[in-house]
This record gives structure tokens, C-alpha cells and sequence, in this order.
């Protein structure tokens, strides 16, 4: 009994480097993660740049924001009345005249959500308007350091004449 006694009362030391062990290890892990969540977050923030700039283009009219957005060679691909159909960025650039749309005030737009996985990335982005509301998907790729929309799909859902009409 005695011999029980005196090893409760001996300080275990290899067991308390073991604990500091673990709690080295668990730290590193904790602040990997950290670092690797902020990361994301900065690239979250990085791709929201041109989907920013897309809205604003919209907003405005003025195209430089969409050159700004898009990348050279990217494309439109939807559904127009039933069938597949695609069109340039630089085709649908050229249609903005530099002035905001007249009923602008009446607009809303906002990025729904962004996902990043490594140089790739998809926003989704909301467009509601007084007689349609878009809902674009946005595919992105960083190249070379920067964030460009390479390809946009959307849909287009028409508001009910009763809905248009609310004051």
C-alpha cells in the first residue's frame, strides 16, 4: 500500500512532455487551418472583383467595367427560345452605351455566393429587375494572378404582369 502511495505522488514527466506534445500538435493543426481558412477568404475576396466590376458595369452601362470582368476569349451559352445559344464577350461588351439603364433605380443586383477550389472558381449572381429577374453563373479562372469570368450561363425568368405592376 505504501509502495501505491508514494508512485501516486511522483511527478510524471514523460507524461506531461507527451501532453506538451499534444498540445504543440493541436495548436498546429488550429492554426493551419486558420491560415488556410483566411487564405480562402483572400481568394473569396480576389474573385469577387470581377463580379463586382460586372455589377457595376450593369449598373452604369459603361463597358470598360465588363473588360474589366471578362476575359477576352470567354462566352455567353443560354437557352433563347428553346434552343442553345452563345455569344461573345466582346459582341455582348459592344452593346453597352455608357449610360445606366432608365430605370436603373428600380434594378437590384448582388452576388449571391462565390466558390473557390484552387485556380477555379464559380459566383452566382442575381439580377432582379422590374420585368425579369437573371440568374447568372459565372465561371472563373485566375490567370496569371488574376481573377476573370471565362464563361457566364444564365437564366432568364420573366415577372407576372401583376408582379411588374406593384407601385
Amino acid at each position: 500500500e505504501h509502495f501505491g502511495r508514494a508512485e501516486r505522488n511522483t511527478p510524471n514527466v514523460g507524461g506531461s512532455r507527451i501532453m506538451k506534445y499534444k498540445f504543440a500538435v493541436l495548436f498546429a493543426i488550429i492554426f493551419t487551418f486558420a491560415g488556410i481558412a483566411s487564405a480562402q477568404d483572400a481568394e473569396k475576396e480576389a474573385v469577387r472583383v470581377p463580379l463586382e466590376n460586372y455589377l457595376k458595369g450593369h449598373a452604369t452601362g459603361d463597358g470598360e467595367y465588363m473588360k474589366k470582368a471578362f476575359h477576352t476569349e470567354g462566352n455567353m451559352i443560354f437557352i433563347r427560345e428553346g434552343k442553345y445559344t452563345t455569344r461573345s464577350f466582346a459582341d455582348y461588351i459592344a452593346g453597352f452605351t455608357g449610360k445606366p439603364p432608365a430605370d436603373e433605380a428600380k434594378r437590384k443586383r448582388w452576388i449571391e455566393s462565390v466558390e473557390v477550389s484552387g485556380n477555379a472558381a464559380v459566383g452566382k449572381i442575381i439580377l432582379d429587375y422590374p420585368t425579369v429577374k437573371f440568374v447568372d453563373y459565372m465561371t472563373l479562372l485566375k490567370i496569371s494572378g488574376e481573377w476573370k469570368i471565362v464563361n457566364k450561363s444564365f437564366y432568364a425568368e420573366p415577372k407576372a404582369a401583376a408582379e411588374t405592376k406593384k407601385p
